[in-house]
């Protein structure tokens, strides 16, 4: 049996990183992606670094295994005339331009649907497509600055941080997928396309969930807490003698089993540490206490014992043991084995088929092939490489 996409064409029209992330999704998933780039360096993530792998951006392959590249300058008609036909077979259609440009070159969602009404058409941009900032530049680190979240990062008394990944990247491209999948799922009923408009912003916003409902409970603003939780004590990262362990104490029997694995008994009969909402109350003098105890012995032998007790833990692992974790290799969310670079897996496991991870393509690799499958004779490629329509 195929994977769940297969036979499912999707036109790229994206760059950078949500849109990217996106449509990676779907190649893994076994849809046929053709990424347009544009001529020159094509998608700016191919410049980013180094390091480089092979002259590829180790940034551009973690965004674009999967896909076809077909470069396409889309200032001239002819190029503009190409996506429109590759529209016509297409299924999904995405993009990342700035709300209102694609309209002026024909290749918005009202004149593509014209030619392919099954068409599902996503735009993802920094703002969205509607409101008072759609024509704003939007970045991750903006989005992020504006959803609420980056305000509760961070220590006490200290800046807030950026988290290390574009988490309102993240999460506008997998909520564009998701979007995506729901149209799709709608057509098989009604045989129409549908358009779907994901911006940066609302999508990182959506993530604020129990803190926006702490403010619309409390009218206050949550803390910087560092690894603590509002809510939930001891639930944060604690120096032992060799790096740091998160206990994760999310009711009364594991705090019990947490007071016996650690000898802290007289803390475990404690009144005021009796309930979770008693020891959130008086944290301030719980978490001194359980620092001191786990900072004698080091990550190994607390993440035994409490592993040993059912009290939920872990390591702050780096990269390193990420990558070599057995629970992950056994999971297939590290690929070595058929690729040139290592890359991550996909974390969508199916019973029927195993997801294939394809290496992200070299700068229009795939122009020829695909422009051949429009009808397009050797000759015509060649009069549009001279033209600089193609590339």
């Amino acid at each position: 049996m195929g994977l769940p996409l297969n036979g499912l064409r999707v036109i790229d029209l994206t760059k950078d990183f949500a849109g990217p992330f996106c449509t990676m999704m779907l190649a893994d998933l076994g849809a046929e992606v053709v990424k347009i780039e544009k001529p020159g360096v094509g998608d700016e993530t191919r410049t980013w670094g180094p390091p480089f792998v092979e002259g590829q951006s180790y940034y551009f392959l973690s965004l674009n295994r999967g896909k076809k590249s077909v470069v396409l300058d889309l200032k001239k008609k002819k190029a503009q005339r190409i996506v429109q036909s590759l529209v016509v077979d297409a299924d999904i259609l995405v993009e990342s331009f700035r709300p209102g440009s694609l309209r002026r070159i024909g290749l918005d969602y009202e004149t593509l649907r014209r030619r392919n009404k099954a068409l599902v058409y996503c735009s993802i941009s920094g703002f969205g497509q509607t409101g008072p900032y759609r024509n704003l530049l939007g970045y991750d680190l903006v989005a992020f600055a504006m959803s609420g979240i980056m305000s509760t990062t961070g220590e006490k008394g200290h800046p807030p941080v950026r988290v290390s990944v574009p988490v309102a990247d993240i999460a506008a491209g997998h909520y564009a997928a998701t979007g995506i999948l729901a149209a799709l799922s709608r057509r098989l009923v009604t045989g129409s396309g549908d358009y779907v408009d994901v911006s940066l912003l609302d999508s990182i916003v959506s993530w604020l969930s129990y803190n926006a409902a702490y403010f619309f409970a409390t009218g206050k603003q949550m803390q910087r807490m560092g690894s603590g939780h509002p809510s939930i004590v001891p639930y944060q990262a604690f120096r032992c003698k060799n790096g740091f362990l998160t206990v994760a104490v999310g009711n009364d029997e594991q705090w019990r089993s947490f007071c016996s694995a650690t000898g802290l008994e007289k803390a475990g009969k404690d009144r005021r540490f009796s309930t979770n909402p008693l020891r959130v109350r008086n944290r301030s003098i719980l978490v001194p206490l359980v620092s001191r105890k786990l900072r004698s012995e080091s990550v190994e032998h607390w993440s035994g014992i409490f592993r040993r007790s059912r009290v939920p833990c872990a390591p702050v692992y780096d990269v390193a043991r990420v990558v070599s974790d057995p629970q992950l290799v056994s999971r297939g969310m590290v690929v070595r084995k058929g690729v040139v670079f290592p890359q991550l897996g996909s974390p969508m496991k199916f019973s029927s088929n195993s997801l294939a991870m394809k290496p992200a393509p070299s700068l229009g690799r795939d122009t020829n092939s695909v422009l051949g499958v429009l009808g397009f004779s050797s000759r015509e490629i060649e009069k549009l490489r001279a033209e600089k329509v193609v590339a």
